[in-house]
Order: structure tokens, then C-alpha cells, then sequence
């Protein structure tokens, strides 16, 4: 099959292997971080949203689906949808106790997530990472982290458009002598400091590692730091948005974290 999706290759990854955790959080990180279409009932009237609620055994499901054409497919005829990244829908559908049937019977990812897994996945999600303030005395090359984190924050990075310029892994010692490992942004978009902290958590929690095991840092380019940081580090390059102002602007439910749609 020449269409699969990272969400189908990932699902594959798991189902062969069922006892490997790792295959697993990688699963459940990708359907986290991907744009699902939620069947709907009705079109959407501003934030509200009406989805389709299958009830099966003692569980209701909410069908979504990560292409638009796989919900076409599914329903047969034209049917109202809504956009919304994985943890948006995991929020939502936790706190009403619901459960995800994922592109059920169109496509090789096909799964029920029962609500208590949906439970647990909006949980994982709304960890937010601790603030701390450590001075810097030496920086390295990165050392003895597992490739599995590399390839997770590779991808968190990558789809984290216009948030900031650069990324530098470093391994790193602090005043006092202790040592770690530092991902360090370099000129971090406004307000979006959060986000890229919550992400780098996220990369970790999903890889299996140790929480605590990667700090974030943020420096600006014209702050010395950032000279040492391009010296010792491993970059990643985030991409630049593409999109006009007017693009942004035209978001759909769901789009503004500050502003969730609401389930009717």
C-alpha cells in the first residue's frame, strides 16, 4: 500500500509488537500530534461542535478519522466533519468519559481507544513540564541518549512551525556541578515558550524516558550563549510558516488552544 499514513505506520509498529511499550507511546504520540476529522452530526455553529456518538456495549465512541477522504469512505455520501488535533479531541472527549473509534474498518489503523485509554492520553498530555533556574557553566556534545529520543524530538521540532529559529541539544553542567542534557531554543517566537516546553515533555514522556532527563533552555541570537550553543550543540532547524497573515487568520474549531470548541 502506497498511502499509508504515519498513523498507520505506527499503528503497524505496534500491532507487531504488543508487548513493547515504546511502539505503543509512539502510537498514542501520533495520534496526539496528527489533524483528525470528527464525524458530525450537523455542520458546526461557531464553537460548537455536535460529533456522532456510537454507543457499543457499556462505551460510547466518537469516530474520527486522519484523512478526510477515510471519513467519506466510512459514511458513503457527504457528512459534516471537524478538524482537530488529536489532543484537542482527547481533552474534549475525556471529560465526558467517551472513547475514540479511529478510522474504523477504511484504513490498516483501524482501533477503538476505549475512554479510559482516551482518559489517559488527555492526562499525559496536560503534564506541564517545572520551571527551574540553573546557571550554565559548561556546554558538550550530547552523549549516550537513546536514538528513540532523537527521531521523537525530531519530529515534535518539525511541527513546530515559526516557534522559534533553531534548536541546540547539548550536554551540559551546572553551577555546583551537577550535569544533564539541555535543549536549547534560540529566539523563541513571543508567547510560545510554553508550548515548545510542553512538547520537549512530551518527546519524553512518549519515548519512554525518564521524565526529568532533558531541560529546556531559551537564549536569544544576539546573547553570547548562543555562539557556544552553535559550537557545541546538535541543531535542529525548525521550519519557517509559509502561510500569509489572512491564512493563519481563517483557523477552524478547535484552532486556538485558548478557545476549545465546546461538545453539544
Amino acid at each position: 500500500m502506497t498511502d499509508l499514513t504515519p498513523l498507520d505506520t505506527a499503528h503497524a509498529a505496534m500491532e507487531a509488537a504488543p508487548d513493547e511499550d515504546a511502539a505503543r507511546l509512539r502510537f498514542y504520540e501520533r495520534l496526539a500530534d496528527c489533524e483528525l476529522f470528527v464525524l458530525l452530526t450537523q455542520e458546526a455553529e461557531g464553537d460548537n461542535i455536535s460529533p456522532e456518538v456510537f454507543d457499543l456495549a457499556d462505551e460510547s465512541f466518537v469516530l474520527v478519522f486522519d484523512r478526510e477522504d477515510r471519513l467519506a469512505q466510512f459514511v458513503g455520501k457527504p457528512a459534516p466533519y471537524a478538524a482537530l488535533s488529536g489532543r484537542v479531541i482527547a481533552g474534549l472527549l475525556a471529560e465526558q468519559g467517551i472513547g475514540m473509534g479511529v478510522n474504523l474498518d477504511v484504513a490498516p489503523s483501524s482501533i477503538l481507544i476505549p475512554p479510559q485509554a482516551v482518559v489517559w492520553l488527555a492526562g499525559t498530555l496536560g503534564n506541564a513540564p517545572s520551571e527551574a533556574e540553573a546557571r550554565i557553566e559548561a556546554l558538550a556534545p550530547p552523549r549516550g541518549l537513546p536514538d528513540l529520543l532523537l527521531t521523537s524530538l525530531d519530529a515534535k521540532l518539525a511541527s513546530a512551525a515559526g516557534l522559534a529559529d533553531a534548536a541546540y541539544l547539548l550536554g551540559v553542567t551546572y553551577e555546583g556541578g551537577s550535569k544533564g542534557h539541555v535543549l536549547a531554543f534560540v529566539d523563541a517566537a513571543p508567547g510560545a515558550q510554553g508550548a515548545l516546553a510542553r512538547a520537549v515533555a512530551e518527546a519524553l514522556t512518549f519515548s519512554g524516558i525518564e521524565a526529568g532527563a532533558l531541560d529546556v533552555a531559551f537564549f536569544r541570537a544576539s546573547e553570547p550563549m548562543s555562539a557556544r550553543l552553535a559550537q557545541h550543540g546538535l541543531r535542529f532547524d525548525l521550519p519557517q510558516p509559509v502561510e500569509t497573515v489572512q491564512e493563519v487568520l481563517r483557523m477552524a474549531p478547535g484552532s486556538d488552544p485558548a478557545k476549545p470548541p465546546i461538545l453539544r
